[in-house]
């Protein structure tokens, strides 16, 4: 039994390593989070599994509670409770797919990864160490998928540290010939600094700024401009006809964040605005749990929530592009952008408001994660981010 606790002590410091590490926002450091895979597969018993499994996954999502707090304007204990349910998911499935035998645990962290990759659990499946591939089998497009699942699964078996040991040695071969992503020809995405006024402040002068934004940019030859989630605020005709009247004869076309109401809710959108006009480009698939979807909500007779839709839109034409849009929270998981890469999207382009997460990481995995999807399947990246 004392032997059974030190194990379980070691292994929760060296899953709190993999977390930390591996989700600190640094693209090089993704392959660390596989370490969890070892970690689970040497858990003496279920207790310990349990433990590591928390472990982890609170340590790599420790943004989270800081998070919540800054965007409620609240104390900590909201984000607490948040961090601690969104855990619960996670941990369960470990917990329920490990077995005392060592030869099935392979195919146990198989099914957690699948698991924890597609909706329902998948709504919640932050963290996901096969978001490492684009880093350690870049431009291996699905066989570099393939490979890291093998990779995680051969962790998990007896011969987990000579599968370290190989893993380890892409790690180092991928550092030294690593290059980012490139952003595809004439397009840019434009980063802004407006805190949480962003799609909050409704003023003329906002949209002026922002045109003003678009001109500077469009001068300097950039045919396609993407701006952040949300950044056009809620969207209504008058809104398009201004931005109609002044992106006409400039032969440019604006990418932007916004917010399409309706009275049982909303859209999360990106609009393409041109000089003839502007249409809904994406409605985001999975927008922020609670903060924005709440599917209870008509249960309880709430209403105005933001809408899901799931696996609609995973590709959209722009130009001659085919582009794969992730909205925010969607760049935390993995099913989004894999279902746009089966529909044969030829470039990213990730936006986000990440305002709010100011004193952590997040806004830094998250372009980690986008650069590690883009770098996997070789294509071009555009992000666009307000802070």
């Amino acid at each position: 039994m004392r032997r059974d606790l030190v194990l379980t002590a070691v292994l929760a410091v060296a899953a709190v390593l993999a977390g930390w590490i591996g989700w600190s926002g640094n693209l090089m450091l993704l392959p660390a989070s596989c370490a969890f895979a070892l970690i689970w597969s040497k858990a003496p018993n279920r207790t310990a599994v349990l433990v590591v499994s928390a472990a982890y996954f609170l340590t790599a999502s420790r943004g989270l509670p800081l998070g919540v707090q800054q965007f409620y304007s609240t104390d900590v204990w909201p984000g607490l409770i948040f961090w601690l349910a969104a855990s619960a998911s996670f941990v369960l499935v470990h917990l329920l797919v490990w077995s005392k035998r060592s030869a099935w645990r392979p195919f146990g962290f198989l099914v957690a990864m699948f698991l924890m990759a597609v909706p329902p659990l998948g709504i919640t499946g932050w963290a996901h160490p096969l978001t490492a591939s684009g880093v350690l089998f870049p431009g291996w497009r699905w066989w570099g998928l393939v490979a890291m699942t093998a990779g995680l699964m051969g962790l998990a078996t007896r011969m987990g540290p000579a599968v370290a040991v190989a893993l380890t040695g892409f790690w180092l071969w991928s550092a030294a010939s690593w290059t980012d992503p490139k952003l595809p020809a004439a397009w840019r995405g434009v980063d802004l600094q407006m805190g949480s006024s962003l799609g909050r402040d409704a003023t003329l002068k906002r949209q002026r700024d922002l045109i003003a934004t678009v001109h500077e940019i469009a001068s300097q030859g950039a045919g396609f401009i993407v701006l952040p989630e949300s950044a056009l605020g809620f969207w209504t005709p008058t809104l398009g006809s201004y931005w109609k009247e002044n992106l006409h004869g400039r032969g440019v076309t604006v990418i932007a964040g916004a917010a399409v109401l309706d009275p049982s809710g909303y859209d999360n959108v990106l609009l393409m605005i041109d000089g003839d006009g502007s249409d809904i480009l994406y409605r985001e698939r999975m927008p922020v749990p609670v903060s924005m979807w709440r599917p209870w909500g008509p249960f309880f007779g709430e209403r105005g929530g933001a809408r899901a839709h799931f696996f609609a839109n995973p590709v959209v034409d722009v130009g001659k592009r085919r582009i794969a849009p992730l909205i925010c929270y969607e760049q935390l998981l993995v099913w989004p952008v894999l279902q746009s890469m089966l529909a044969g999207a030829d470039v990213i382009v990730a936006v986000g408001n990440g305002w709010w997460t100011t004193g952590s990481s997040i806004v830094d995995i998250q372009r980690a994660n986008v650069a590690a999807w883009a770098s996997l399947f070789g294509i071009p990246l555009v992000i666009s981010f307000n802070t």
